[in-house]
């Protein structure tokens, strides 16, 4: 598989386990080799690794959205040639009526690419493919 592809997949699990209240999944999912960072919508910066995990914990417990649904997902490689360590998906999360923007970034290592920043904001102007539901991916 590309990089890209590689890339979104990882993306793709990210809101997966989300969506399936995974706490375990998505603490796979985090980088914990190095520093880390999450804000998430309304929130102050998270940047210890246990204090991220624990926001998701807090979200699931505290009735936090049923799903986000990623769409319009991009994956931008950082870096030339097959050096590339990071990489970024922008997209948009549709969360019943609301449309944020996130970033996620992710650093490639031995195990993958794994988690090393998300934020999320509101979107005042999304492009048109943000509307659309895509269609249902084979994660899901």
């Amino acid at each position: 598989m590309n990089p890209l592809a590689e890339l979104l997949e990882a993306n793709e699990r990210f809101y997966s386990a989300f969506n399936d209240r995974d706490l375990l999944a998505l603490a796979e999912l985090w980088d914990d080799s190095g520093p880390v960072a999450c804000i998430h919508p309304g929130w102050r910066a998270l940047t210890d690794r246990h204090e991220v995990l624990e926001s998701w914990r807090a979200i699931f417990e505290g009735g936090g959205p049923d799903a986000i649904d990623c769409r319009a997902p991009e994956a931008l490689l950082i870096g030339g040639g097959d050096s590339e360590t990071l990489g970024m998906v922008v997209c948009y999360e549709a969360i019943g009526n609301a449309l944020l923007v996130a970033t996620n970034i992710f650093r490639k290592g031995e195990g993958g690419w794994r988690l090393v920043h998300h934020q999320a904001g509101p979107c005042n102007e999304p492009p048109a493919e943000a509307h659309a539901k895509p269609p249902l991916s084979p994660l899901q």
